[in-house]
């Protein structure tokens, strides 16, 4: 797979590069934050809600509506599902790292995603992109040997757990709040989740 750079004009479709916001000390927090060798995430840090970032954030990006800032961290080379929300998600970089993403639209009519779809793109360290929310996107990826290190900017409650069950159709893909998971049957997914990516589990290793 090419992996090109969110500079890139393809990138547009996805999201945009997030400027005129100071996410330096966001950076410098991240390098203090965990980096397993599988992958972890957590959707509120209140280490980085304190930043002055967050203030500016919720202001600028999301129009004052209340947000959460956490991370993803760890090391993966696969891309095992595709998510969305009804929201855009902004991603910081803390180390570089390798954006999976598809276009939603290009689901088709009975819930499945053709990984030949998906695009690469190198997120450099201390950059900042939103995701629109018609963008799929799952874990980032490795850029290097080392890991990677990406705040996770949401909606407040997004990808908390459920208090209803839900059932049928895009109704059935909604494993959190504002979290619709389509999975690929090789993604090491936990047994249940709902799956749909049909090609290749891509692997940019």
């Amino acid at each position: 797979m090419q992996i090109k750079s969110v500079t890139d004009a393809s990138f547009k479709k996805y999201g945009r590069i997030v400027e005129q916001i100071d996410f330096s000390g966001l950076v410098e927090k991240l390098a203090e934050t965990p980096c397993p060798q599988d992958v972890v995430y957590e959707p509120s840090i209140p280490e980085l809600e304190q930043l002055p970032v967050f203030a500016e954030l919720q202001s600028k990006a999301y129009g004052e509506l209340p947000i959460q800032i956490g991370y993803c961290n760890g090391n993966n080379y696969k891309l095992n599902a595709v998510e969305y929300h009804r929201s855009s998600e902004i991603n910081v970089a803390g180390t570089a790292a390798v954006l999976l993403v598809g276009w939603l639209p290009d689901v088709a009519a009975d819930g499945t995603y053709d990984t030949s779809l998906i695009e690469g793109f190198l997120l450099p360290k201390g950059m900042a992109v939103e995701l629109y929310a018609t963008t799929l996107h799952y874990a980032p990826c490795n850029a290097d040997a080392d890991g990677f290190r990406v705040a996770i900017v949401l909606p407040r409650d997004t990808n908390l757990p459920l208090e209803k069950e839900h059932a049928g159709g895009e109704d059935a893909r909604l494993t959190a709040k504002n979290k619709w998971l389509i999975g690929h049957p090789q993604g090491g997914l936990p047994e249940g989740s709902p799956m749909g990516l049909v090609g290749e589990n891509i692997c940019i290793k």
